[in-house]
């Protein structure tokens, strides 16, 4: 009983005749605690840092003008940006000044949003000018 007690207090593993196992026997046990290291990191840890990087991009990178909804679910437009809070226009009249950590998410950048309408309708109108001038070379030469 006592030598039951003490092995089991060393943790030295034994084999089915009561002598000590091998070092097969010490690799084999590690092959579980590997599995659920690499099922941490794959499923928990990687893609939280992931997330993290991608915040920290979207943080770094908020500008006036643009669309934004706090982690307390405010929605406005960002008026101007300092080093670490930006003031958010809410409404007519109120202005709030946030961390930018308290930013959840950029809705939609209102500058960009209008340069890349008017460049669409600008490419419609010339590819339309470009149909009706083919359509007119073309009723012209026959």
């Amino acid at each position: 009983m006592n030598s039951f007690m003490f092995s089991l207090l060393l943790g030295a593993p034994q084999g089915a005749d009561g002598a000590p196992a091998g070092p097969a026997s010490f690799v084999t046990s590690l092959i579980p605690f590997a599995a659920i290291i690499g099922i941490f990191y794959f499923l928990i840890i990687r893609p939280q840092n992931k997330k993290q990087k991608e915040t920290q991009k979207m943080l770094g990178a908020i500008k006036k003008g643009d669309r934004i909804i706090t982690i307390g679910g405010l929605h406005g437009v960002i008026q101007s940006v300092k080093d670490s809070s930006v003031i958010v226009k809410v409404d007519d009249n109120v202005k709030l000044e946030f961390n930018r950590s308290a930013i959840s998410s950029v809705e939609s950048v209102a500058k960009e949003e209008k340069a890349e309408k008017a460049e669409k309708i600008e490419d419609k109108t010339a590819d339309k000018k470009a149909e009706a001038d083919d359509s007119a070379n073309k009723d012209g030469e026959n």
